[in-house]
Parts: C-alpha cells; structure tokens; sequence
C-alpha cells in the first residue's frame, strides 16, 4: 500500500455511511465487521463495500488477529490533506508535529476494555512509512548500536527464534528495564517478540506480544508495529505515548542520518 491518494481520499468522505463507519471507530478502535454491523443495523455486505473503499483511501488499516480482521481508524490521509493546504498558512504551529509525523504516519489504538469479555485485552497498533529499505528498517530494529541512537536503550539479542533479548540502557550501567523473548523472526520482513519484565517473568495474563511487520513498496518501507496481550488500560496509554514516539525516532535516523533534536518521549503528554 502506498501513500493515502488524495482524490480517493474525498470520494471515501463524500459517503454519509463511509463518516459514520468512522466515527464508529473513533468511539472504538479495532472492531470486527460484525461488531460494526450490529453498531449500525447494516448488512455485511453493505459494511464490506463502505470499508473496501476506506482501506482504499487510506482511511481505515486491517490488521488479521486470528480468524479475525480489525479494524483500526487511520489519520494517515486527513493529515496529509492538512500538510498540503492548511499548513502553508499556519506552518510555525504544525512545524513540531510534522517532525514526528512527517508524510505519512498512521495511529490507531484499540481500547478495549479488559472488564468487557473474558480474554478481552487492549490491543495497540502504529503505521509509518519510512523512506529506506526493508533491510534498512530490519537493521535498525535489531542492530544494538542502531537501538541505542533512536530509542535511548540497546536492543540485545542474536534474535534467533527462542532467544532471549535485553532493552539495555545507554549510560554505561549495562542496566536491563526490559527484555523478553524471540518468537518469531523472517528478515527482513517480520519479528515477533515478548516484552516485558527484565527477569523473564510473566504476569498471570502472559507476556505482551510486539509484532514488527516490514513491507517494501518501491523507495519507501510500510512498518508496522503491533502490541497485543497489554495487561490494562494504563499499559496502553503509557505505550500509546512511547511507540510513536521511538518510531519517529526511528524514522528520522534513517531519513535524515540524525535523531530528533529532542528525545520526542521526554516532551510532555498533552491534555
């Protein structure tokens, strides 16, 4: 998949059904077609066509969880309409966010209630387009010095399936905040991993699970970072705030060869 098309993004919009599919999904993110369905009183086939074409326009990401397709909310599109008009009049105030979500980035967050269902736990997913290589993108994920520039720790491991892996931090102490285990590794196209407790220990409901899925598309690199089995709501707002914010590291290093003048996760949340 390519950058949101603009023309396709305002067809997508025109549609009444379309705006409602997606304030549907901004009430609550990562929903399945029948989930949508039964919000709206639509039939599947009706549902299936409206989100066809705002996956289409890049409006609306599917991510496959099991036998199932959520759906996540994209901003991806609407902020690429806004950097192609609205900031050239009102550049000085977007200057800072188009730093982190240059071109084309997409957030969508499921939040899910863990109260809601037994095995219903929140689920995160982040897309961003990176202008390099998917064996670029693979290095910077798993190289320890890489790591070490955009994300303040070094990430530890031969990354062999089965394997341990350490976040490491940078200041000499050879501390490990982090860690977990390999689960899956296709290079340079995809990684599966555990994170959580340095020791290795696993809360009552398992390890959270981080997907890396690296897709080439010409010159530029869709990423997409998954991170399931969160153990509640706070888990998810503290990654909602750290993954975008690595990411844009992550991005920048490899676009520009330097970071981000400021580490983006040390800049305050907004309320």
């Amino acid at each position: 998949m390519d950058a949101p098309d603009v023309d396709a993004v305002f067809k997508a919009l025109a549609d009444r059904t379309r705006r409602v599919l997606l304030d549907r999904l901004r009430e609550q993110d990562g929903q399945t077609l029948g989930e949508l369905c039964a919000h709206l009183g639509m039939a599947r086939q009706s549902a299936t066509q409206h989100l066809d074409v705002l996956v289409r326009a890049g409006l609306v990401t599917v991510v496959r969880s099991g036998r199932e397709r959520l759906h996540f909310l994209n901003p991806a599109a609407i902020s690429e309409i806004g950097e192609r008009w609205i900031s050239t009049f009102d550049r000085p105030r977007l200057q800072a966010l188009a730093a982190i979500r240059d071109a084309a980035e997409e957030l969508a967050v499921s939040e899910q209630s863990t109260e809601q269902t037994t095995g219903s736990v929140p689920t995160y997913v982040y897309v961003t387009y990176v202008r390099a290589s998917a064996e670029q993108v693979w290095q910077a994920l798993t190289d320890a010095d890489l790591t070490a520039r955009y994300w303040g720790h070094s990430n530890v491991s031969d990354w062999q399936p089965g394997s341990r892996w350490e976040h490491r931090r940078t200041d000499g102490s050879g501390q490990v905040d982090a860690g977990g285990r390999v689960l899956e590794t296709e290079p340079p196209r995809r990684l599966v991993m555990t994170f959580g407790d340095p020791t290795g220990e696993e809360p009552p409901g398992g390890a959270s699970v981080v997907t890396f899925l690296v897709e080439q598309h010409g010159g530029i690199v869709r990423l997409t970072v998954t991170h399931e089995n969160l153990a509640d709501g706070r888990a998810l707002r503290e990654i909602s705030q750290g993954w975008p914010a690595v990411l844009a590291n992550l991005k920048s290093l490899l676009e520009t060869g330097e970071v981000l003048p400021e580490e983006p996760w040390a800049m305050p949340a907004q309320t």
